[in-house]
C-alpha cells in the first residue's frame, strides 16, 4: 500500500534530459567516442565545463561570516537593484520595477506561475517550450497551453498568438504569457525588432480585454546575437496595460548553474499593485525554500556593480559567446549543406531540427554515438556542449538519423 498521495505516485524519478546525459557519460566513460549534444551546459572545446574565473574570485572573496548569514527572505537589497539595472538600467522601467531572489530561473518561473494563475488555469507559451514549464505547471495544479511558435515564412506566428491569447482570456479570465527570447530554448530562436514590436501590439490590445501578464524569460538571452537584446525598447507601453515579468538567472550567464542565484522582476505601473506584488513574492520564497544561496547573493551582487569586476565578467563571457557563435556558424554552414530543416539560428545554447518521427531519428544518432534531445516533431540540439571539430560529425549523423527514420 503506497502513502503517496494518488497525483505523486507515478510521477518520474529523473529527467529525461538527464538520463540522456548519464547514459552518454557512461558511454563516454567506458571508451566509446561519444557526442553528448544533450545537456545545457556550457562546455569549453576540450569537454570541461566552461567557467569564468572572475566568478569564482568573487565567489571566494565574500566575507565567510557574512554569506552563512541567512538572505533576507526576498534578497538582498542591493542584490535586488543591481539585477533590476542589469535588465533595465536606470530608466523608467526600472522604477516601477520590485523583485524577489529565487532558486534560479527555475524559482522565478515558480512564482510567476502560483501568483498569477489560479489553480487549474492554463499558461500559454510557444508551441516548442522548455519541458520545465510542464513539470512546474503540473506540480503546482495548473497547465499548459500553447499557439503555433512559428508561420509559414519561419516567423513568430503573430497572428496564432493573439488567437490563443484572447481565447484564452475568454475562457479563463486571465493570462500568464511566457516568452524564452532570446535564444530560446529549444529551438534557438531570437525575435528581431519588427516581431517584438507585433508582440507589444498584441500585448496591448490583449490587456484592455482582462488581465494579462508578460513573462520574458531571460535564460539565455546574454548569449543572443546582436541587437536581440532589443525586446526592452518595446515593453514601457505594455507596463500601461499589462504586467511585465522577467525572469533572471545567472546560471548561464555566469556559468553558475550550481549556484541557483536568479530572481523574478515585476514592472507594473500601479503602485499599489507593486506593493501588492513585492509582498507576493516575498509570502511564497517563505513558503518555498525560505532563504536563496546567500552565496551567491552576494558575490553576484559584486559582480554587478564593481566596475572592475563586471569589466573583467564581460570579457571573460565574451569569450563564451565566442566559443559557442564558432559552433553556430559551422553548424549553418554543415545543416545548410545537408538540407537540415530547424529555425533562424543566430546564437544560443540550443538549436531544434524538425521530423515528424524525431524519437526513431534521435535513437539512430544514439546507435553512433550521438546524443541529442527528442521532442514532438523535432531534435534539441544543445551546440552548447558540442566542440568545434564534432559539429560536422554531428550533423552528419543527425542527417542520417532523420533518413533512417524515413525509412
Amino acid at each position: 500500500m503506497t502513502r503517496l498521495i494518488p497525483a505523486a505516485s507515478e510521477r518520474p524519478g529523473n529527467d529525461p534530459i538527464f538520463a540522456l546525459d548519464a547514459e552518454a557519460r557512461r558511454r563516454a566513460a567506458a571508451g566509446e567516442d561519444v557526442i553528448n549534444a544533450s545537456i545545457g551546459a556550457l562546455m569549453e572545446d576540450d569537454g570541461k565545463l566552461a567557467v569564468m574565473p572572475t566568478v569564482a574570485e568573487a565567489f571566494r572573496a565574500v566575507d565567510a561570516s557574512h554569506a552563512a548569514a541567512y538572505a533576507p527572505i526576498a534578497g538582498d537589497p542591493p542584490f535586488l537593484a543591481a539585477i533590476v539595472q542589469d535588465v533595465f538600467g536606470r530608466g523608467p522601467l526600472a522604477q516601477q520595477s520590485v523583485a524577489a531572489a529565487t532558486a534560479g530561473g527555475t524559482g522565478a518561473l515558480h512564482h510567476a506561475v502560483v501568483n498569477f494563475l489560479e489553480p487549474g488555469d492554463a499558461l500559454l507559451t510557444t508551441s516548442f517550450f522548455w519541458g520545465p514549464y510542464q513539470t512546474i505547471a503540473t506540480h503546482t495544479g495548473r497547465r499548459v497551453e500553447t499557439f503555433s511558435m512559428l508561420d509559414q515564412a519561419g516567423r513568430l506566428d503573430v497572428a496564432a498568438f493573439e488567437r490563443a491569447l484572447l481565447a484564452q482570456l475568454e475562457s479563463q479570465g486571465r493570462s500568464l504569457v511566457i516568452f524564452n527570447f532570446p535564444c530560446h530554448n529549444p529551438t534557438g530562436y531570437s525575435l528581431d525588432a519588427d516581431e517584438w514590436q507585433a508582440v507589444a501590439a498584441v500585448l496591448q490590445r490583449a490587456g484592455q480585454q482582462g488581465p494579462v501578464t508578460f513573462l520574458v524569460d531571460l535564460a539565455y538571452a546574454r548569449y543572443g546575437a546582436p541587437g536581440t537584446e532589443c525586446w526592452t525598447e518595446f515593453m514601457a507601453p505594455v507596463v500601461d496595460s499589462c504586467n511585465l515579468l522577467v525572469a533572471w538567472s545567472a546560471s548561464k550567464s555566469f556559468a553558475q548553474y550550481g549556484s541557483r542565484v536568479g530572481a523574478l522582476i515585476a514592472v507594473v505601473s500601479d503602485a499599489g499593485e507593486r506593493e501588492a506584488i513585492k509582498n507576493a513574492l516575498a509570502f511564497s520564497c517563505r513558503g518555498t525554500w525560505s532563504n536563496c544561496n546567500h552565496l551567491g547573493l552576494l558575490a553576484i551582487t559584486d559582480l554587478l556593480t564593481d566596475a572592475d569586476l563586471r569589466a573583467r565578467v564581460d570579457a571573460e563571457r565574451d569569450r563564451m559567446v565566442e566559443l559557442l557563435g564558432e559552433r553556430v556558424a559551422i553548424f549553418n554552414r554543415e545543416a545548410s549543406r545537408v538540407g537540415l530543416r530547424y529555425p533562424r539560428y543566430e546564437g544560443g545554447f540550443f538549436v531544434t531540427i524538425f521530423t515528424e518521427r524525431a524519437a526513431e531519428a534521435a535513437e539512430a544518432a544514439r546507435q553512433e554515438g550521438v546524443f541529442v534531445v527528442p521532442l514532438s516533431g523535432a531534435l534539441r540540439v544543445a551546440l552548447c556542449s558540442t566542440p568545434v571539430a564534432h559539429v560536422p560529425r554531428l550533423v552528419t549523423a543527425l542527417a542520417r538519423g532523420i533518413e533512417v527514420a524515413r525509412r
